[in-house]
């Protein structure tokens, strides 16, 4: 299972960014995917969370602003980001998790300037 990211860049504080990732290889259905984040000089966390049957999970500091959304005929998972914060600055991933096996993807880098 590979997993590819893209859609992170550059803005200002309050504007928006949608990242997508897409998953190729040994997809079965009834995965979840999630977005993750590394902020600098921070450990990995769970952003937004999108399982097989659509229900999410948000972390508290993105509820309100980030929303998560799939497409299982593309195999793909997007995430949605408005009113952008600088504190949002960091390295962003995705990952897909099927049979209790995680896969990830490389980052894609969002930088809020403010």
């Amino acid at each position: 299972v590979q997993l590819q990211a893209s859609g992170g860049g550059l803005v200002e504080a309050g504007e928006s960014l949608k990242l997508s990732c897409t998953a190729s290889g040994n997809i079965v259905r009834g995965n979840h995917m999630a977005w993750h984040r590394q902020l600098p000089g921070q450990e990995r966390q769970l952003v937004a969370r999108i399982t097989s049957f659509g229900a999410t999970d948000y972390a508290d500091f993105v509820k309100g602003r980030f929303t998560i959304s799939r497409d299982d005929g593309k195999n793909a998972v997007y995430l949605q980001m408005n009113g952008l914060k600088p504190e949002d600055t960091g390295v962003y991933y995705c990952n897909l998790n099927q049979y209790n096996e995680r896969y990830w993807g490389k980052g894609t880098q969002v930088t809020v300037s403010s």
